[in-house]
């Protein structure tokens, strides 16, 4: 487990430093403010739960960032939790060229909704491209994104709300095995 966690750290972080190949892409149609009242993540019965109030003092950047790294880390545990209970019954040169396929999406994923670094100014670390909308990266071959906006926040909150479970279950994991050293499907077993 720890080697294709070395593997797939090393596959993602050699992505980040590569050059933007694709095509400049036209401006988009104006869309609503991207404020806390108005992105998805907000339910019943909490609302909107900001206890350090880092979303309150945001920028429209800054919480645009925000939730694109929530998504990102969702979409990680969840891929996660499962690499957890599938881990030690997979091979590890499985998870190697998962690795590979991982760094590759992420790549991709970031020429399309960051701005490259070159011209990035010095006070705005990791800036997002204007025109895009945090975790759509446009890859939809089945069709299943909603055209109903409706229908579309209810798909995004499920997978907000599914990240923020795998992300508590993705630490549990590792600190269940870190603490007695036996593996998840371990103690599923006995």
């Amino acid at each position: 487990m720890k080697f294709a966690a070395a593997i797939t750290l090393f596959a993602a972080s050699a992505s980040a430093f590569s050059p933007f190949s694709g095509a400049k892409k036209a401006a988009a149609v104006a869309t609503p403010a991207f404020t806390v009242e108005t992105i998805p993540g907000a339910l019943e019965p909490m609302g909107i739960w900001d206890p350090l109030g880092f979303a309150a003092k945001a920028d429209e950047k800054t919480l645009k960032r925000y939730r694109e790294a929530e998504l990102t880390h969702g979409r990680v545990a969840m891929l996660a939790t499962i690499g957890f209970l599938a881990g030690e019954a997979v091979p590890p040169l499985f998870w190697a060229l998962l690795a590979t396929g991982i760094g590759a999406a992420e790549q991709k994923r970031a020429e399309i909704g960051w701005v490259e670094p070159s011209n990035v100014p010095v006070d705005q670390p990791g800036l997002l491209r204007a025109e895009y909308t945090p975790g759509d990266i446009g890859f939809d071959p089945l069709g299943l994104k909603p055209e109903d906006p409706e229908e579309l926040l209810v798909l995004q909150n499920k997978e907000l709300q599914n990240g923020r479970l795998a992300m508590l279950a993705a630490a549990g994991f590792m600190a269940q095995e870190l603490a007695d050293g036996k593996g998840i499907m371990e103690h599923l077993m006995n």
